[in-house]
């Protein structure tokens, strides 16, 4: 019988989470392995397929591409590499490629340090492959994972984690990398927050800039570091990049941090996270701009912002606001006009029981200005009280909040701990019962039963642990954002007629119960604000 002529490709393969760990699985060595394991049986060697810094948790890498095209098209028909994580890490898609793939193309796959070799299924370690697989994918998760919290920490500690600066500023050189003021385009930021405070529009911020020939970040960036932007954008200035400037807190010397994610440790497809998810470290750098007036510039953007109109072109301050206390829905506004006198009237009601009656919901009728009234002048006592003592306010509100947070932050951290404390422990099993199997005190199905298990229980705990150290985050937080509160609301000391502004910067919600001829109790309305600085507020009043 003639021996079959093997014409191999030799894979190699390296990641940044190789490196991060300081794995000395370099391109030469899995070379120096891979050549003398071909040359020594007679292989005859294609080529070379080499993948540096790319993840084996997804096969979209250049090289096993062109790998996998060459062994699909007959160019080859043995494909090498050191061991399967270096093939990948994704259990299933590995398992579809050994078990199926390579089989219908005559394909023989050899996997050296596991020995795997597609050509001898009798062996063990082709036993052992599905579960090999599996801890390979584990391992990745569980390196992402680690990654990720030390992204988490380091974010945390004010570290800033961008690649590169915003435009104004330049990166650090101290330990923090802490964002230092650029000379050269820091007044273009500053100037742009003028004008937008002062009536300009993004879109003829743009065309002055463009006409003055100012750089844009994409062109001075190209200028600086070579990074060469897009041709649509090259040299311009747009609407969209100064809306985004304009809504960036780091140029008021506050970082941003943990901005963006991506889907899973197997997708890197990235998105951008809502703001309540950002990790954000305060007073960390120079400012650009002031606070003041950066709290003009957020007031006009906000005063623009949509709401829903009325068929005449009318956005109500309180549209979005008002929420039915009986099914929970949001209240909507409705326009009647007078026959007798052509008058327009605005009042709000259940949005439930204006589209489906009494079967859904009750009544909960309040005429528009009432309503206004009602919340203009609470809004009003809230503020001349703190006019009126403003320091004893404040004390109260920080006496009362650090006992609740402190408490809270507390019962946090302590169950964060356990919860890491077990997902330490299940990363422990996993590799006892992938060691057992390997040594044969354990079958197969039981292993995989029981990584399968604790893997499910690690992802579910994994979760709990990212949304407690969200509201961590925010507890945090609350005292931060009632010195904000406070600024905002003392504007407001007599104020002659509620606005769109006031309702965003102050207020969360307004529940609104059924009217008083219905339910045949006094209407109860409850104004959430933005920050419990408001039952300190009455507490006081009571006094």
């Amino acid at each position: 019988m003639k021996q079959k002529h093997y014409i191999a490709g030799l894979y190699y393969r390296k990641s940044q989470e190789d490196e991060r760990q300081g794995e000395s699985i370099s391109i030469e060595n899995q070379r120096m392995i891979l050549r003398k394991y071909a040359e020594e049986r007679g292989f005859e060697i294609h080529d070379e397929y080499i993948d540096d810094g790319v993840s084996g948790t997804t096969f979209q890498r250049p090289e096993v591409q062109r790998l996998l095209d060459d062994a699909k098209t007959g160019v080859i028909n043995t494909i090498i590499v050191k061991d399967l994580s270096r093939f990948g890490r994704n259990y299933i898609e590995v398992g579809q490629y050994v078990d199926y793939v390579f089989p219908a193309f005559n394909i023989r796959f050899i996997a050296i340090q596991d020995n795997i070799d597609t050509e001898n299924t009798d062996n063990n370690a082709m036993e052992m492959m599905p579960i090999v697989n599996i801890f390979n994918e584990w391992h990745a998760a569980n390196m992402s994972k680690k990654i990720r919290a030390v992204k988490r920490a380091n974010a945390k500690d004010g570290i800033y984690t961008a690649k590169k600066a915003s435009y104004g500023y330049k990166m650090g050189t101290d330990k923090k990398r802490a964002p230092v003021i650029d000379e050269e385009t820091a007044p273009a930021v500053k100037r742009i927050f003028e004008m937008y405070a002062s009536g300009m529009s993004p879109r003829g911020i743009s065309e002055v800039l463009n006409l003055e020939g100012v750089p844009s970040p994409a062109t001075y960036a190209y200028t600086q570091t070579g990074q060469k932007p897009k041709p649509n954008v090259m040299g311009l200035w747009t609407a969209v990049t100064i809306r985004e400037m304009l809504n960036k807190i780091i140029y008021i010397g506050h970082m941003p941090q943990l901005r963006w994610t991506s889907l899973s440790y197997k997708n890197h497809k990235r998105f951008r996270k809502d703001e309540s998810e950002w990790a954000v470290v305060y007073n960390t750098h120079e400012p650009i701009i002031s606070q003041e007036l950066w709290d003009r510039v957020q007031e006009r953007r906000k005063s623009v912002a949509k709401g829903r109109k009325t068929k005449i072109g009318f956005t109500h301050p309180l549209s979005g606001f008002l929420i039915c206390a009986d099914c929970g829905n949001k209240m909507k506004l409705c326009t009647s006009v007078s026959r007798s006198t052509g008058k327009r009237f605005f009042h709000f009601d259940c949005g439930y029981h204006i589209r489906y009656g009494k079967a859904y919901c009750f009544s909960h009728y309040i005429a528009a200005g009432i309503i206004e009234e009602i919340v203009l002048n609470d809004i009003r006592e809230m503020a001349q009280r703190i006019v009126l003592d403003e320091n004893a306010v404040r004390e109260e509100f920080m006496q009362r909040n650090a006992e609740l947070a402190d408490n809270a932050v507390k019962s946090a951290k302590k169950e964060m701990q356990a919860k890491h404390k077990r997902v330490e422990e299940l990363s422990r099993l996993m590799q006892i019962a992938y060691e057992d199997r390997l040594k044969g005190k354990m079958p197969e199905d039981i292993c995989l039963h029981f990584i399968q298990r604790y893997s499910d229980e690690q992802k579910r705990l994994e979760t709990e642990i990212t949304e407690l150290e969200a509201k961590l985050t925010e507890t945090e937080n609350t005292l931060q954002s009632a010195d904000e509160f406070i600024r905002n609301i003392k504007k407001y000391f007599a104020a002659p007629e509620l606005t769109r502004e006031m309702c965003y910067e102050l207020i969360d919600r307004i529940i609104v119960g059924r009217s008083s001829g219905l339910s045949g109790k006094e209407r109860e309305i409850d104004i959430v604000y933005k920050v419990d600085i408001a039952s300190v507020l009455r507490h006081k009043f009571k006094k």
